[in-house]
C-alpha cells in the first residue's frame, strides 16, 4: 500500500483545564465523518488527537480544583479521550503532552533540528502574555487593553527565553499558502492568513523559565532552567502521535498529514508557526488545513450568565449521540459559524430524524413484514433497473453518493446530509405514489414485490450513505437487514455495494429515533 492509499488526519490539541464543550464536539464529529468517509472509499486511515497538558492555564485550573497537577491532568485528559468515544469517534492515538516516553523525545528532536539550522536564539524581552490564548500579544491585538477572545488584560512578562526565527520564513510561507502547497480551507481563512503574514512576521518565544512554567513542560535540550513554550510543544503532537521520535516506520508510513482540523481562533499557530517549524527542521509539510467556525446560541456567544450554554453531554444523554452528530454535521456550516438552540435542535430531530429517516425505515420494514413475512422479497425484474436506482427525474442513491463525494472533497460536509435527505424524501414519496396496499388488494404480486424490494435496497444504500454521519444508526440498520459483515466489519467490502439479497429476514428491535412527547 502506497502513501496515496493512506490518509492521516488530526484534530486540534485541546487544553484540558475544563470539560469538553459543544465546540469540541463539532470539531470531533467533523473529523470523524472525514475519517469514516476515507475508510469507506478504501483508504488506510490514521486518526490522532491528544492533550495539551503543559500550559499554565492547566496548572491554574488544578490549583483552583485543589488537586495535584498530575492527578488533575490524568483525570481531565481521560475525560477528553473518553469524549471522542462518546461521540463515536475512533482515534488511533491520543497523545498526551506529559508523555515523557513517546512525546518528549520527539519534541526535543524537532527543537534540535531547528537549533542546528540556526533558527533558535536566546534573548531578554518584555511582553504582554495572555494565559487564555497561551500567546504573547501586541498592543494592536488588544481591544481596550484586553484580549478580545478572553476579555482579560494580559500579564506583563519580563524574562530571558528562547525565540524561534519566524521572520526568516515569511516569503516561503507566503508562497506555500498562495500556491496551495499548504492548502487552507475555506478561502476567506486563507486570505486572513496571507494578510497576517504579509503584515510582517515577528520571531516568537518558544520557552519559559522553570519558575513561570510552574514545574510543567518539556525540558529545553541543554538548558535545565527552561521549559518549552506550549505551542512548540503541543503542535509536535501531530508528529509524535504517529511515531516521530520512536517509530520511524510508522511515521514514514503516514506523514505528512493529509489534514489538520482546527477552530478559527488558533489558525495563526497552525497556518504560520507550525509550517515554519517544519521548514526549519526540513520535515515534509502537512497537505491541508480545515478551519471550522464557532457555534453561537440564539445568535449570541454562549455563556453561563446568559443561560444559553448547550451541554453536549446532556444532549447525548436525552436524544442520543447520532442526533447530536446530525445537527452538528447537517445544520452547522462546516466552513463558517453556526447557531444551536434547543428549540431548533428539537425541531430538526422531529422533522428529519423521527418523521424523516426513522419513519421511512419503519414504513419499509412494515411493508416487508405485512406482505412478505418480514423478508426482503424476490424482485421479478432486474434490480439494477429499479426506478429508485436509475429513475428519471428521481434523486436516486447514485446522485446522493456523488453529492457526498463532492462535499468531502471540498469540505462542505454540511451539504452531504441535504442530498441524503432528498433521497429519503424520494423514497418516502415513492411509497405514496405506488401505494403498495392497493397493489396487494388488486393482486398485483409481482409489482408489489418489485416496489418493496426496491425500497428495501434503498434502505441498504441509506445505511452506506449514513455511515460517516450517523454511525450508530447505520449499524442498527445494518443489523436489521443482516448487513453487519459488510457495513460494520468491513465498510469497503465489495459485496456491500451490490443489491440487497432477497429472502433476508428483517428485524429492527426499536425505533431509530423515537418521537418526542
Amino acid at each position: 500500500m502506497t502513501n496515496k492509499d493512506k490518509y492521516y488526519l488530526t484534530t486540534a490539541i485541546p487544553y484540558v483545564n475544563a470539560k469538553p464543550h459543544i465546540g469540541h464536539a463539532l470539531e470531533y464529529v467533523i473529523a470523524d465523518a472525514i475519517h469514516r468517509y476515507q475508510e469507506l472509499i478504501g483508504k488506510d486511515t490514521y486518526f490522532v488527537s491528544g492533550a495539551d497538558e503543559n500550559a499554565i492555564k492547566n496548572i491554574q485550573a488544578a490549583r483552583e480544583a485543589k488537586m495535584e497537577p498530575k492527578k488533575f491532568l490524568d483525570k481531565h485528559s481521560k475525560i477528553f479521550e473518553d469524549f471522542y468515544s462518546l461521540l463515536g469517534a475512533d482515534l488511533d492515538e491520543f497523545r498526551r503532552g506529559t508523555d515523557s516516553e513517546l512525546h518528549w523525545p520527539g519534541v526535543q528532536k524537532i527543537w534540535k533540528l531547528a537549533d542546528k539550522n540556526g533558527d533558535i536564539y536566546k534573548k531578554k524581552y518584555v511582553g504582554l502574555y495572555c494565559v487564555g490564548c497561551a500567546s504573547f500579544k501586541t498592543e494592536k491585538d488588544l481591544v481596550n487593553g484586553k484580549c478580545p477572545d478572553h476579555d482579560k488584560k494580559p500579564e506583563k512578562v519580563e524574562e530571558e527565553n528562547y525565540f524561534f526565527k519566524l521572520s526568516k520564513y515569511q516569503e516561503q510561507l507566503i508562497e506555500l499558502v498562495e500556491s496551495d502547497k499548504y492548502k487552507v480551507y475555506p478561502k476567506k481563512r486563507k486570505n486572513e492568513v496571507l494578510s497576517f503574514i504579509k503584515s510582517g512576521l515577528e520571531d516568537f518565544s518558544i520557552s519559559r523559565s522553570n519558575k513561570r512554567a510552574q514545574g510543567v513542560g518539556v525540558p529545553v535540550p541543554g538548558d535545565d532552567n527552561q521549559k518549552m513554550y506550549v505551542w512548540f510543544d503541543a503542535l509536535t503532537i501531530y508528529l509524535t502521535g504517529v511515531g516521530w521520535g520512536y517509530d520511524e516506520k510508522l511515521w514514514k508510513e503516514y506523514w505528512p498529514a493529509d489534514l489538520h482540523i482546527i477552530g478559527k481562533d488558533i489558525i495563526r499557530f497552525h497556518a504560520v508557526y507550525w509550517p515554519a517549524m517544519l521548514l526549519s527542521a526540513s520535515l515534509p509539510l502537512p497537505k491541508s488545513l480545515l478551519v471550522h467556525g464557532f457555534i453561537s446560541s440564539g445568535g449570541r456567544k454562549m455563556s453561563k450568565t446568559l443561560g444559553n450554554v448547550i451541554d453536549p453531554y446532556e444532549i447525548i444523554d436525552k436524544y442520543g449521540v447520532d442526533a447530536l452528530r446530525y445537527y452538528l454535521l447537517a445544520k452547522i456550516p462546516t466552513l463558517d459559524d453556526g447557531d444551536f438552540t434547543l428549540e431548533s435542535f428539537e425541531q430538526v430531530y422531529q422533522a428529519d430524524l423521527a418523521n424523516g429517516l426513522g419513519n421511512l425505515v419503519n414504513r419499509v420494514i412494515g411493508l416487508a413484514s405485512k406482505y412478505f413475512d418480514g423478508k426482503v422479497p424476490t424482485p421479478p425484474k432486474d434490480p439494477e433497473k429499479h426506478p429508485l436506482r436509475v429513475g428519471k427525474n428521481l434523486h436516486t442513491w447514485k446522485e446522493s453518493w456523488k453529492d457526498i463525494n463532492d462535499s468531502f472533497e471540498t469540505f462542505k460536509i454540511d451539504q452531504a446530509p441535504r442530498s441524503i435527505w432528498k433521497f429519503i424524501s424520494e423514497a418516502d414519496g415513492y411509497i405514496n405514489k405506488k401505494k403498495p396496499w392497493e397493489l396487494d388488494k388488486a393482486g398485483k404480486d409481482d409489482e408489489l414485490a418489485w416496489v418493496v424490494y426496491g425500497l428495501c435496497d434503498s434502505i441498504h444504500q441509506l445505511a452506506w450513505q449514513l455511515l460517516p454521519f450517523l454511525p450508530e444508526t447505520s449499524r442498527k440498520i445494518a443489523e436489521a437487514f443482516k448487513l453487519e459483515k459488510v457495513l460494520v466489519e468491513d465498510p469497503n467490502k465489495e459485496e456491500g455495494w451490490t443489491n440487497i439479497k432477497p429472502g433476508t429476514k428483517i428485524n429492527l428491535k426499536d425505533p431509530l429515533f423515537p418521537r418526542l412527547d
